[in-house]
C-alpha cells in the first residue's frame, strides 16, 4: 500500500477503513460528550457496554478495548506467549504482512507462516510446525492465530474452525481470531458469532469496528479468564489504555444495538456480490476468490488499471498478475457498484 496522499472521490473501492462513520454511531458519540466522568474505563458506559458484550458471549469472558486492529491483535498474543514461542499463521494474514513487523517487535515470537491460496490454513499445514517442543534450540509453537474473513476475502466455515481449534487444544496451543471483518462473516455464514467464536474453541477474538462503521476502536475478548490475568498491564504498557474510554464503548453500544454491526456488513457484502456478479460479466476479467465478505479479486489488464485509477481508489494485489482488489463498505450503494462497472467495461472497450 502507498503511503502517496490521494484525493479520493465520494466513493473508492480501496478499503472498508475509507468509509466515514455511521450516523448512529456519530450520535452516540455526541451523546457521551456530555459532562464530565470517571477517565480510564471506569466509567458507566464503559460498564454498560461490556455488559452487553457479556450478553452476548456469556459473563465468564473479559472484554478490553484498544485504538485499533493492529494493536487488538498484537497484544491479545503478547498476553498469552513468551519470546521464545511461535505464532502459526497464513502468509497472507494482517499481523504477517501489514503490522509493519509489531507482532514480532511487541511480543518478541517468531511467525511461522503458511502459504495458502484462499488465505485459509488447516490442521494438515499446521502439524508440519508440531515439532521440537522442550528442545532448548527450537522455538515452542504456542498460538495458531486465523483471520476471519481471511485477507482474501474467504469465510472458514464453523466446522473447519473447530477442526483447527480442537487440534491446537490437543497440542496444548491456543486459538486466536483476527476478527477486523468478523461481522462480514457472521453474515456470510448465517450463523450466531458464539458458533463461529467461542463455541467453535476460539481462545481470544479480536472484535473489529472501525471497518465496519465505528470511528475507531476494537475489542480484545478472552473467552477464559485466566488468558486475561495481565492484560490491562499490558495494555496500559503498550499505549492503548484510553483516557477516554467512554467514546470507544458509547461506539461499540451503538454498534451492537438493534444489530447494527450485521446490518453494515449485510450492506456491505450484498455490495460486493452485485460487484462479483458485474464484473464476471465483462470479458478480459478473471474474477479469482470466492466473494464470501464484502471483496472482490480479479484480475484485469494492466492498462485497465492505470486508466481506473485515474478515477477509482483501489489497491493492486499482485502486481505480477495484475491482480486487484475491491472492497465494499456499509456505506456503499447500488449506483455506486453500477457506475464502477459501467467505467471499468468501456475502459476494457477501449483498450
Amino acid at each position: 500500500m502507498s503511503n502517496r496522499k490521494i484525493k479520493l472521490s465520494k466513493i473508492s473501492f480501496a478499503s472498508d477503513n475509507n468509509s466515514g462513520v455511521h450516523p448512529k454511531i456519530m450520535k452516540a458519540l455526541i451523546n457521551a460528550n456530555v459532562g464530565q466522568v470517571v477517565a480510564y474505563g471506569d466509567d458507566y458506559q464503559t460498564e454498560k457496554t461490556i455488559n452487553k458484550f457479556k450478553s452476548i458471549f456469556g459473563k465468564e469472558i473479559e472484554v478490553f478495548f484498544v485504538f485499533g486492529g493492529t494493536a487488538a491483535n498484537v497484544l491479545g498474543l503478547k498476553s498469552v506467549t513468551e519470546t521464545f514461542n511461535a505464532i502459526i499463521c497464513a502468509e497472507t494474514s494482517h499481523i504477517n504482512v501489514n503490522e509493519c513487523a509489531a507482532p514480532e517487535r511487541f511480543t518478541g515470537c517468531k511467525l511461522l507462516d503458511i502459504p495458502t491460496q484462499n488465505g485459509k490454513i488447516n490442521v494438515e499445514q499446521i502439524s508440519y510446525f508440531m515439532h521440537g517442543f522442550g528442545d532448548q534450540h527450537h522455538v515452542q509453537p504456542k498460538i495458531i492465530s486465523i483471520t476471519q474473513p481471511t485477507e482474501m476475502g474467504t469465510v472458514y466455515t464453523i466446522d473447519e474452525i473447530r477442526k483447527i481449534a480442537d487440534y491446537a487444544h490437543k497440542n496444548n496451543l491456543l486459538l486466536h481470531m483476527d476478527g477486523a471483518r468478523i461481522a462480514n462473516a457472521v453474515v456470510s455464514l448465517g450463523a450466531d458469532i458464539t458458533d463461529i467464536t467461542k463455541n467453535a474453541g476460539v481462545d481470544i477474538l479480536s472484535f473489529g469496528g472501525t471497518k465496519n462503521g465505528m470511528m475507531y476502536g476494537e475489542a480484545v475478548i478472552f473467552f477464559k479468564k485466566e488468558l486475561a490475568k495481565n492484560f490491562a498491564f499490558i495494555r496500559k504498557q503498550s499505549m492503548q489504555l484510553a483516557s477516554k474510554m467512554r467514546f470507544i464503548a458509547s461506539q461499540f453500544e451503538a454498534f451492537l444495538t438493534d444489530n447494527l454491526w450485521l446490518k453494515n456488513a449485510k450492506q456491505a457484502n450484498e455490495m460486493a456480490k452485485l460487484l462479483a456478479k458485474r464484473v464476471k460479466e465483462i470479458s478480459n476479467i478473471e474474477v479469482t476468490q470466492k466473494t464470501q465478505a464484502n471483496a472482490v479479486f480479479a484480475i484485469i489488464p494492466s492498462k485497465c488499471i492505470r486508466e481506473l485509477q485515474k478515477k477509482y481508489f483501489f489497491y493492486v494485489w499482485n502486481e505480477y498478475t495484475n491482480e486487484v482488489r475491491w472492497m465494499t463498505s456499509f456505506d456503499t450503494q447500488k449506483k455506486n457498484i453500477e457506475q464502477f462497472v459501467a467505467f471499468l467495461a468501456k475502459t476494457i472497450d477501449n483498450l
